[in-house]
C-alpha cells in the first residue's frame, strides 16, 4: 500500500490529525471512487487519487477555510486526470450536442434543485443486489454524462457545486444531469422490461 503524502514516519513522539488529513480521510473512498470511473482502471485510479492528493496538500495553503472543501479536491482530481493521455480523450469527445436536452432538444433542462429526487431509479439499482446491470449501463455513458451523474446521485452534491468542479455553468450540470439518467433509464429497460408472454 502506498503511503499517504501527508503521513510521516512514527518518531515515537506521538501523532497528531492535520487539518489536511481531518478534511480528506472521510472523502478517500469518493475520491477513489470518483477516480475509478473516470480511468476505468483500479491500478490507474491508485495513481490518480495520490497525485491529487499531493497537489491538494501542496496548494492546501490556498484553500479558503470555511468554503467546500469536497468540491475543491474534487476539481483538483478532474484537472488531474484531463492532463493525463486518457484524460485529455476523454475530454475531447464531449459532443456538440452537449446541450441537447432528454428530449434530444436544445437548451438546458428546466429541473430546479429542489425538484431532484435523490431517490431516482439510478441510485436505488444501486443499492439492490444486482449491481452488475448499473454498472454496464454505467459504462456505456459519455464521460461528461458519468462524471455528472457520479457528482449528482452518488457524491449528492449540488449542482453549483458540480459546476464548481467541473467549470462549466449551471443549465449545462442540469441538462447533462437530465441526459445521463435518460440513458440510464433506458439502459436498464432493456434488462428489467419484463418479457410478455403471449397466451392464448
Amino acid at each position: 500500500m502506498k503511503l499517504l503524502p501527508w503521513k510521516r514516519a512514527d518518531t515515537g513522539s506521538g501523532s497528531q490529525t492535520s487539518p489536511f488529513e481531518e478534511l480528506v480521510v472521510p472523502l478517500l473512498p469518493s475520491l477513489y471512487n470518483g477516480a475509478f470511473w473516470l480511468s476505468r482502471s483500479s491500478a490507474n485510479a491508485e495513481d490518480l487519487v495520490q497525485e491529487t492528493l499531493l497537489k491538494a496538500l501542496r496548494g492546501f495553503s490556498m484553500f479558503e477555510s470555511g468554503t467546500n472543501f469536497k468540491a475543491w479536491i474534487f476539481r483538483i482530481l478532474r484537472n488531474t486526470y484531463l492532463t493525463s493521455l486518457s484524460g485529455l480523450a476523454a475530454k475531447r469527445t464531449v459532443a456538440l450536442e452537449d446541450e441537447l436536452n432528454e428530449n434530444g432538444e436544445w437548451g438546458p433542462a428546466q429541473h430546479p434543485e429542489g425538484a431532484i429526487d435523490r431517490q431516482s431509479p439510478e441510485l436505488n439499482l444501486i443499492q439492490m443486489r444486482n449491481r452488475a446491470a448499473l454498472q454496464a449501463a454505467m459504462e456505456k455513458l459519455p464521460a461528461p454524462l458519468l462524471e455528472v451523474l457520479l457528482l449528482c446521485d452518488v457524491e449528492e452534491m449540488k449542482y453549483k457545486e458540480i459546476a464548481i468542479v467541473l467549470d462549466i455553468p449551471i443549465g449545462t450540470v442540469m441538462s447533462r444531469v437530465a441526459r445521463a439518467r435518460a440513458k440510464i433509464r433506458r439502459s436498464l429497460m432493456t434488462v428489467y422490461e419484463p418479457s410478455r408472454e403471449i397466451t392464448r
